[in-house]
Order: C-alpha cells, then sequence, then structure tokens
C-alpha cells in the first residue's frame, strides 16, 4: 500500500488537476504489489568519469546514490486538507532545493524537455550519468522545470567535441538522437548546478521548441505509465488549491505595489535570466521505438558471442569482475534482453564517440547487437595489448630484480672467501653517492653508467682504470642541478653595493636592473657584462661586492698572458695529466651552477702555437650557445647559461670584434681629486689602519694631506696609487710605535713628505703661459684623461735647401696621429691664405712638430683642431689664451666628435684650466657628467674651426 500511495501522490504531483478516481487507485495497488524495489539501477560509470578503470569503480556507488535517492519520501498529507494547502501557500518550499520528488514511474511521452550538450560518451538507457551544468540561462530553466515537477531533460551529444559550453547555438551542432533522462538528485552550488540523471528511452529531435509558457508546461499531454497499465489524459486546469494560491498571491503582490522602483529592478531580473536569443534551450522530441525482432539464431549467437567477449575482457582485467557480476545479478537476466544488452557492451567499451553514438542511433537490435560486439572486441584486443605489456614489463623487472639478487650474493661470497682485490664496489658506490641528491642529465647519466661498467672490467693496476676514475671523480663533482639560492631583494644588494664603492652610479643601476628582472621572471639567466676603464678604478672589486649582492658564489680567473685554449676548452683526456678547463673547475670549486665569474684583463689575452684563447671564449661568452658548453676533458654538454659572467678590460680597441659583440659594454671612468677624498677617507684609510694593526687613535690623516697626495703623488685616473702611498704611511706610522717613538701620529702637510718622500708633479702644467706655436691639447689614454702640449717651431734650414715647405713629426706618434697632422697642416695653410693671402709662412717653411714625453707612444683621432691651432699660432707669431681642447678635423675644417669627455675634463681640472673646447657633437657627453666635475668649467662647444679660431685668438686675424 506504500507503493501504491507513492504512486498515486506522485502521479497528481505531476500535474495538479489530475484525479483519480477509486478504482485507479485499487488497480495501481494491486500491480504495485508485483512491482520489485526501484532500485535496480546501477550507474553507469562510463559517462560518469570517461576512463574505464574509474567508470568500473564507480558502479557501485552509483547504484547505492541512485537506490538512496529513489526512496527518499518528500511529500505527506495532514489530517486536514485545508491546513495542508494553506501551509503550502503560507510556507512555499525554497524555489531552488537540492530535494527532488522521488518519481516512482516516468511518462511514456513527454514531447519537449530541455536540452543538455555533452561532449564525450552518450548515455544510453537505463544508466545513469553525473552532469555539471554551468551555463546561468540553462540553470534557470532546469530549477523552473524541477519546481514545476518536471524534472526530466533530454541529453544529446555534441557533434565538435572541442566546445565546451552547456548549450549550442543550433540543432546543426548536435546528434538527433539522445535519450530521454529523469533528474534523480540536484545539488544546486548558486553558480553551477549537479544533477544525478538517468537515462530511460531513445528520442530523436523534431524541432526547436519556442518558449512562450515555460513554466505552465504543455497545455495538453498524455501519461502513460505502461508498467503498471495505467493512462492518463492530462488537461490543463485550475484546481481549487490552485485558485485560493493564485488569490493569496495576488494579495500580497498588491501589498507590495505601493515600492515601484523595487518592482522595477525585480523586471529587470528577470529579464537578465532570460537566455539569449541564439542559444537552444529546448527541443521537441518524439520517442524513438526499436524494430520488432524476433529471438532467432542469429541474435542468440550475438548475444552469446557479447557475454563471452565480455567475459574474456573481465579475465584479462580483473577490475570489470566486481562490478558486472554485482549488475548481471540484479532481478532480470541480461542474456534474455538483447535490447539492454546492446547497450551494456557498448557502455564498457572506452571507444570514440563517433563509434558509440551509430549504437545509440541504430533501431535494428541484430544490427545494434553487431556494433556493440564490433566495440567489444576492439576492446578486448586493447585488453590483450594492456596484458602483454604488462608481462613484458614485469619479466623485465623481475630479470632486473634477479640479477641485482645475484650481483650482492656474489659479491658476498667473493667478501668471504677472501677473492676481492681491489676495491672497486666502494669506488662505484662513492661516485653513485655524490649523484643522488643532484639532476644529471641523461645524456650524462648515460656516460655515466657506461664508465662505471667500464670501470668494473679494469684492472686497478691498469692506467687506463686511473684514468677512467679520474674522469668519473670530475663527472660526479660537478653540481649537476645544484643553484644556490639567490637574494632578489633591491633593497639589500642596494645597501651591500653602497657599502662596497663609492660612486659608480651606472654599474649599481644596471646591477639593479638585472635584479628587478629576474625578480620579475622568476628566474634567472647569466648575462655577460664587461667594464673597461683604466686601472685601479675599482673593475675587479666591483664584481666582488656584486657576488655578495646577489648572494652567488665567486670565482676569478685571468686570461691575461694566456696563449693555450686548453685553458678554457679543456685538454683532451688521451694526455698525460689532461685536466678540464676553468669553467669546469669553477664549477667544481664553487659548487653551484649560478656562480658569479670574473675573467679579468680579457684585452691582454694573446695567441700561441697551441691555439686561439679569445676564439675560445667565443662559445663561452654567447648567451645562445653556452647552454651546451663543450668541454674536450668531460665531452659532454654543460649547461652555462645561469652562470653571471663578467669580463674587465682597459683598452676595448684590443678585444676582438666578435668577442666584443658578445659582451655588455659599460664603463668605469676616472675619478676626479673630490671622489678620490672621499674613497680615501671612507674605505682606503679605514682599509690599511685595519691591515696594519692601527686604531683611530695612533693615525690620523687630515684632509689637507690627502688633498696634497692626490694632487702631488697621485694623479692617475685609479686610486690603487693612493691606496699604496696610504699603506705606506700605515707603515711608517706603525714602524714608530714600535720603535716607541711616538704614540700617535697626525699626518699633515708639513711631515708628509717625510713619510711618502718628495712630490712626484712638482708644477700643475708646463707652460704657465704658452709661447706662439705650443696649445694645450687633452687627450684619453689607458690610465685615464692627461693634458697633452702641441709643441711647432720653424727649422732652420741649409744653405742651398729648397725653400718649399715640410713637416717633421716627432714624439713617438702612432699612423692615426700623423694623418691627424698632415690634414690640420692643409686646413692651417687654406685657413691663412683666406684670412692673409700674403703671408705664405705655412707654404715656404721647414716645421717641425713635436708632442712631449717622446718614449710614451701617442695615438689617436682627437688632435687635429690643437696641431693646426698650433700652426696658426706660429704662423701669426701670436701665443694661444689660456685654455685646452680636442677634436677632430675634417680637410673642410669641420670638427669631428671625440670620446672621453669625462676623463679629459678632469685632466683638465687637474692642471688648473678652467675654460675648454669641445666639438658641438659632444654637448650630450658633457650634460651627462656630475654636477661636481662640471664646476669651474667654462665650455665652449664648436663645430668648425672658424669658431675655434676665433675662440683662441679672439676673433683677430
Amino acid at each position: 500500500m506504500h507503493i501504491a500511495s507513492v504512486l498515486v501522490r506522485n502521479t497528481a504531483l505531476l500535474n495538479p488537476s489530475i484525479r483519480p478516481s477509486s478504482q485507479t487507485v485499487r488497480n495501481v495497488t494491486k500491480i504495485a504489489s508485483y512491482c520489485k524495489p526501484a532500485g535496480n539501477r546501477f550507474l553507469n560509470g562510463h559517462n560518469l568519469y570517461g576512463t574505464r578503470n574509474a567508470r568500473i569503480c564507480s558502479y557501485n556507488q552509483g547504484y547505492a546514490s541512485v537506490k538512496k535517492v529513489q526512496n527518499v519520501r518528500h511529500y505527506s498529507k495532514k489530517a486536514n486538507q485545508e491546513e495542508e494547502e494553506t501551509a503550502d501557500i503560507k510556507d512555499d518550499p525554497p524555489l531552488f532545493s537540492s530535494q527532488l520528488p522521488a518519481t516512482v514511474a516516468v511518462p511514456e511521452v513527454w514531447p519537449q524537455v530541455p536540452v543538455i550538450a555533452i561532449n564525450r560518451n552518450p548515455v544510453f538507457p537505463r544508466f545513469i550519468k553525473l552532469i555539471e551544468i554551468s551555463n546561468p540561462a540553462l540553470i534557470d530553466l532546469i530549477r523552473r522545470k524541477v519546481k514545476l515537477n518536471q524534472p526530466y531533460v533530454g541529453i544529446f551529444l555534441r557533434k565538435k567535441e572541442d566546445e565546451k559550453s552547456d548549450v549550442v547555438s543550433s540543432l546543426d551542432d548536435l546528434h538527433d538522437v539522445g535519450v530521454f533522462a529523469q533528474i534523480h538528485e540536484m545539488q544546486d552550488m548558486d553558480y553551477k548546478l549537479r544533477l544525478v540523471v538517468m537515462a530511460h528511452r531513445r528520442i530523436k529531435i523534431t524541432g526547436q521548441f519556442i518558449e512562450d509558457e515555460i513554466e505552465t508546461g504543455p497545455a495538453e499531454m498524455k501519461l502513460k505509465f505502461p508498467v503498471f497499465n495505467v493512462e492518463f489524459n492530462v488537461t490543463r486546469e485550475e484546481s481549487d488549491a490552485e485558485r485560493r494560491r493564485r488569490k493569496y498571491r495576488n494579495t500580497r503582490r498588491q501589498r507590495n505595489d505601493t515600492d515601484a522602483e523595487q518592482e522595477k529592478e525585480v523586471q529587470d531580473t528577470k529579464d537578465a535570466k532570460k537566455p539569449p536569443p541564439d542559444q537552444l534551450m529546448m527541443v521537441k522530441v518524439e520517442n524513438m521505438m526499436h524494430e520488432k525482432f524476433q529471438q532467432n539464431e542469429e541474435v542468440k549467437a550475438l548475444t552469446q558471442e557479447i557475454i563471452k567477449t565480455i567475459r574474456d575482457i573481465i579475465n584479462m582485467n580483473p577490475l570489470y569482475r566486481e562490478s558486472l557480476h554485482h549488475m548481471l545479478a540484479q532481478g532480470q537476466r541480461v542474456v534474455d534482453d538483447p535490447v539492454y544488452l546492446a547497450d551494456l557492451g557498448a557502455a564498457l567499451t572506452a571507444a570514440e564517440p563517433k563509434d558509440l553514438q551509430p549504437v545509440l542511433e541504430e533501431m535494428d537490435i541484430p544490427k545494434r547487437l553487431l556494433l556493440s560486439l564490433s566495440l567489444l572486441k576492439k576492446e578486448y584486443e586493447l585488453s590483450k595489448l594492456q596484458q602483454k605489456i604488462g608481462k613484458e614489463v614485469e619479466e623485465k623487472v623481475k630479470q632486473q630484480h634477479r640479477k641485482y639478487i645475484l650481483h650482492e650474493q656474489l659479491k658476498v661470497i667473493k667478501k668471504e672467501l677472501g677473492l676481492e682485490k681491489d676495491d672497486k664496489d666502494a669506488i662505484g658506490e662513492k661516485f653513485r653517492e655524490r649523484l643522488a641528491d643532484k639532476v644529471v642529465p641523461p645524456a650524462v647519466q648515460t656516460v655515466i653508467d657506461e664508465e662505471l661498467n667500464k670501470l668494473n672490467f679494469l684492472e686497478s693496476h691498469s692506467s687506463e682504470f686511473n684514468v677512467t676514475r679520474c674522469y668519473l671523480d670530475w663527472l660526479t663533482s660537478l653540481p649537476w642541478g645544484v643553484s644556490s639560492e639567490e637574494n632578489l631583494k633591491l633593497e639589500d644588494a642596494q645597501v651591500i653595493l653602497h657599502e662596497d664603492h663609492y660612486g659608480m652610479e651606472d654599474i649599481k643601476t644596471r646591477i639593479l636592473e638585472f635584479i628587478a628582472v629576474s625578480q620579475l621572471k622568476g628566474s634567472t639567466q647569466g648575462k655577460i657584462l664587461c667594464f673597461h676603464g683604466p686601472p685601479g678604478v675599482g673593475k675587479t672589486s666591483i664584481a666582488r661586492s656584486i657576488a655578495r649582492a646577489l648572494n652567488r658564489k665567486y670565482f676569478r680567473f685571468s686570461v691575461g698572458g694566456m696563449t693555450d685554449v686548453a685553458e678554457i676548452k679543456g685538454h683532451r683526456r688521451t694526455y698525460v695529466g689532461a685536466m678540464p678547463g676553468k669553467l669546469v673547475q669553477c664549477l667544481k670549486k664553487t659548487n653551484t651552477e649560478n656562480p658569479l665569474v670574473l675573467i679579468d684583463e680579457v684585452d691582454k689575452i694573446s695567441k700561441g702555437v697551441h691555439g686561439d684563447p679569445s676564439s675560445a671564449l667565443l662559445e663561452l661568452l654567447d648567451p645562445e650557445q653556452n647552454s651546451n658548453f663543450l668541454d674536450h676533458y668531460l665531452d659532454v654538454p654543460v649547461d652555462l647559461s645561469r652562470v653571471l659572467f663578467i669580463c674587465t678590460a682597459n683598452v676595448l680597441d684590443l678585444i676582438p670584434e666578435p668577442l666584443r659583440d658578445r659582451m655588455e659594454l659599460i664603463e668605469m671612468s676616472g675619478y676626479v681629486a673630490e671622489e678620490k677624498l672621499a674613497i680615501a677617507q671612507q674605505y682606503l684609510i679605514p682599509t690599511a689602519r685595519k691591515n696594519c694593526g692601527l686604531t683611530e687613535e695612533q693615525i690620523n690623516i687630515t684632509p689637507e694631506a690627502l688633498h696634497t697626495l692626490i694632487k702631488s703623488y697621485c694623479r692617475e685616473s685609479g686610486v690603487r696609487n693612493l691606496q699604496k702611498h696610504i699603506e705606506k704611511i700605515a707603515r711608517k706610522v706603525a714602524y714608530k710605535l714600535v720603535k716607541k717613538e711616538t704614540s700617535s701620529l697626525s699626518v699633515t702637510d708639513e711631515n708628509l713628505s717625510e713619510l711618502v718622500g718628495k712630490p712626484t708633479f712638482k708644477h700643475d702644467r708646463m707652460y704657465d703661459v704658452t709661447p706662439p706655436g705650443v696649445v694645450m691639447g687633452l687627450a684619453w689614454t689607458a690610465m685615464g684623461g692627461s693634458t697633452l702640449y702641441i709643441e711647432t717651431a720653424v727649422r732652420n734650414t741649409m744653405q742651398g735647401e729648397k725653400q718649399s715647405g715640410s713637416l717633421e713629426l716627432t714624439g713617438h706618434l702612432g699612423d692615426v696621429m700623423k694623418e691627424s697632422a698632415r690634414i690640420a697642416l692643409t686646413v692651417a695653410r687654406n685657413y691663412l691664405k683666406d684670412r692673409q693671402p700674403t703671408n705664405d709662412f705655412l707654404n715656404t717653411s721647414h716645421l717641425h712638430l713635436h708632442v712631449p714625453e717622446g718614449a710614451t707612444p701617442k695615438d689617436g683621432p682627437s688632435a687635429g683642431v690643437t696641431i693646426a691651432t698650433a700652426l696658426l699660432s706660429l704662423a701669426l707669431q701670436r701665443p694661444a689664451n689660456t685654455l685646452a681642447m680636442t677634436g677632430e678635423l675634417t680637410l673642410t675644417g669641420r670638427v669631428l666628435p671625440v670620446g672621453g669627455i669625462k676623463e679629459k675634463i678632469i685632466a683638465a681640472k687637474r692642471v688648473g684650466v678652467t675654460c675648454v673646447i669641445l666639438p658641438e657633437d659632444n654637448r650630450r657627453d658633457f650634460d651627462d657628467l656630475p654636477s661636481f666635475i662640471r664646476e669651474g668649467i667654462d665650455v665652449h662647444f664648436v663645430s668648425v674651426y672658424d669658431d675655434v679660431f676665433k675662440i683662441v685668438f679672439d676673433g683677430k686675424v
């Protein structure tokens, strides 16, 4: 009787207008007494998870879930029918509840259903599937259908598998044949719905449904329950309970009409929930009935073959056994139902959707059985192949395990008998322990394994054994996959760089940029930086500070004078005493893959009979190639892409062009007197005091003494010579303290010469006032900037010598400077002829041009303006104003830009020159200089030589 009451009540819930008679109730009660429980459903794991093994394990869980949902009772009548209906009006259930009425029977005809599109694994009748819906419009439609006690959907396979949406835009995107499914359980998570649906029958799409009255349901339909032999004609009529509900809702709505604005917002919300017109939400469907068939010999043979194939698959894969045994042990024999057996066979396979959809569409049962059997045969062949592969792998593992056990037994027997002559196993174990915590590349691991096997077969006293052991020692000592943790905090790096060095803002900014980029990328890639500048400006020491700021290991090697390419690329293992190159030694010493490597004096590398080391550096310093650096000794690729390379050089012209192209060049200029004073006070003096064991009370060097030391003893661009003099002073003071001649000493201008000797530079410059024919120029050298005088004079001629003019050059000038002198003579002759046509001094005189300090080589394209001015000063017999100049001339008199502006300005300030002539194109270089360097300098920018002449001679010819 309980089943009958549930049937009657749920039938009424489908449409409140249905009023079954007492005779109908008695008939249903009688039929229900013969019915079996509705829990004979089982979960289609193939459609639930998509993979064969996972789907088989989920059958029992689905069965329990469906049985639980179907046995829930959700509605019951109270004693007073009127009170129940009033309670339904006042306390309406939630709009979207996950509790569904447990419908015992499903109507046979349902003409329109919501569409759920799936990508893979079509659902077969009498199988369950878990579906998640995220489309808002479809979610709203399902909720409304469930509220109207119409928990039915149509599930169709999408033609395009790559689409991810829950709905489609047109009927062309779906296969026509699908299944009619009932929602057994619904979990509402606001942003998506999770549905457990059971497919009941095949249906076919006949057209798109125009949603005029979705919430009211179909106006007229026929509900059939064939299992109970019951049929109802359903007509949509308003019952008394509905009329009371409608009256109550109208009254409540009238009460809220005063708030027009709120009603407008509700209407807008409803409009927003309406699905867009380009989405297919509901379709008209019709049931598809399979063709009548007879249990002839063909059908029986097909069913028996399907069952046999399923049993073979079960024997191949035991995962199927328990679940299929549970399904086949239910209330009916599967053999007696070929329709269900065909669907079961197709559902068990992991076939493609294009192969499963024809099974769903086929209405001829023998053909459907044949299609299902072909899919099962493919699955059986796949299971056989899987079993074969599994056996091969298992056999291989057994052989390896057996070999390992025999080796271990042999090792123990040899040790017990004393037959072990060498300690090869201990050596091999030591090498394997080194690689335990490292990530060795496969190519390198293969070489190591081959060498270890080779080591076991060699005699310990042979030379080949020692070579192999040394080779393995190097291979296993390298830090494969080991990196030091980097410090990518800009604040910490900035503090460290400022603590160690004064100034160098360009270099510090470049390092901070490198850290910032590494922090954003999440990984660091090595760069190749080249610091070039005069000696003693801190090129080598800044590299150590960068390593400390980045928390990288530091390694330095100098290539100055290197002539053997094996120092970089390593020796071949065939040579006696062969070793890897410097980079492999660096990785072994630092034990990290990301050290900071300083290649010092890269401009002084040499070429010898053993190759060109500068060419070997091309692969090492190329960011595109050093990820697979090949050392001659190791003969395996080594990744150097994470190494930060820093090179140092004094002169860029000595570095080969291909090598220079692979590096990022950063110039480090010399220091002015103010910078040297700050460096000495902050770094040099404390370091010298600490190295000599002195305290601040025992030695005090006054700023005046430091200024004199810088001006009269240490005029070079760097501070290395200044450091030597300060250390010399510290040693003198320590000597006096030990001899107890004094307890403390203050170094001043008066006693400075007693400690460091006589001043090296007595005068600021050679000429206080330059005579005619002498002009001060500015030059850049490897030691920094310096002043350079150009001297010209007339050479007396011998009697009888021709009076045509000539030019003699002295001072160890290079080819470039000799060409500049000839060009300057031509420009000066033409300029003098234009201004004084009668003056032929430069054409007829024998001129001698000399640059002092003749033993020092001098070459460079920056003395043309100075030479031309000296020649004109000699021809006019007029001294030039007190100034210095630099620039190169063309034959037409244009002034070309030059380099080294900072060093040249520093040299001019050092000798007390306040007026400087620079080319117009170097204005930008001068503006980039710090303000304390530009202070006190009057700079004139010129573009043609006429501007130079006017400045030097005040415009007078």
